[in-house]
Order: structure tokens, then sequence, then C-alpha cells
């Protein structure tokens, strides 16, 4: 199983659009990255999403060949599968980090964002989204009204017990 990304942190966008990647975050798109060597740049992929989005996913490369693989199992022409094709393939790009750390984000997704002089970066297990700092600031709203249903001591863990195709684990 792929390792999976942790944390959360802020990191700085110069005028040329190039930002450290943190280092934990780049040993994670290396070894999702088949075809890197310590002298190559690592590659991942980019999902920048539709016009709504104030956010990009950086994905590995594993991850989005394992989400591939999920969308080809989809009934070829539904509608489900087309959409998926046109998120995960249509409105993404790949990118490097070069040998340095540092990722170049093209102008056109730093606009689309409102990435300026910084950048949020927060895991989501196999992907990273990346945010500007106002707009990730204005999108945990939803998720702040989500968890005000339950009580302030619930254990959100409890929801792994409801998933599907989970091996028991054991505690």
């Amino acid at each position: 199983m792929a390792r999976k990304f942790r944390g959360s942190e802020e990191v700085k966008v110069d005028g040329k659009g190039r930002m450290s990647i943190p280092a934990r975050f780049r040993r994670i798109f290396e070894a999702g990255d088949p075809d890197w060597k310590p002298s190559d740049r690592t590659r991942m992929i980019v999902v920048y999403g539709p016009e709504s989005w104030k956010k990009l996913e950086f994905y590995t490369v594993d991850a989005a060949e394992r989400i591939d693989d999920e969308i080809d199992q989809l009934p070829r022409g539904s509608q489900e599968r087309l959409w998926l094709e046109t998120l995960m393939n249509g409105m993404a790009t790949e990118a490097e980090i070069d040998t340095d750390g540092r990722l170049v984000l093209p102008q056109k997704l730093r606009d689309k964002i409102g990435l300026d002089d910084g950048a949020f970066f927060t895991s989501k297990g196999d992907f990273i989204e990346v945010w500007s700092p106002a707009n990730y600031s204005e999108s945990s709203g939803s998720l702040e009204a989500f968890m005000s249903q339950f009580p302030a001591d619930f254990d959100p863990r409890s929801f792994l017990a409801a998933a599907p195709d989970q091996e028991p684990r054991e505690g």
C-alpha cells in the first residue's frame, strides 16, 4: 500500500510561480513515481478541476494510475465514467518537481485559484489540496458545519466501522 500524505503547511510562491514542496511530501511523490531516480525530476499529476474549484489537487503518478484503473471499471459511455475521465484527465496536467524540490506552477493555474505569494497545502491521504491561504479559510466552513451536528466528544473514527470492503482493525 502506498504511503499517505499527512499534515498541512503554508509555503511561499515567488513571482515566477515557483514553490518549494516540503521534504516530507516530496518523499511521497518520489515513492509514487515508478520511473524516479535520485538524479531525476519527480513527476506528479495536478488536477485543476472545473471553474468552480478554488483549489488544485496534487497526486502521485501511482495514485492517479490507481484512479484511472477504477475509472476503467465503470461502464464505457456512462455519465459517471465520462465525468471522472474529464476531471482526472481532461482537467489535469503533468508537472515535475525539480531536483531542488521546487515546482513551477503555470500562471493560468495560479490565477485560477488566486495564488499570489503563498500557497496552503493540506493532506487528504492519497493527494494534497493546494489553496490560496484566503480561499482555504473560506472553504473550511462546510466541514465545520458538518462536524457541528455531532457532540463535542464524538469520535469520527466510528465512521470507519461502516466503511464497505474494510478489513477489521486490530485495536
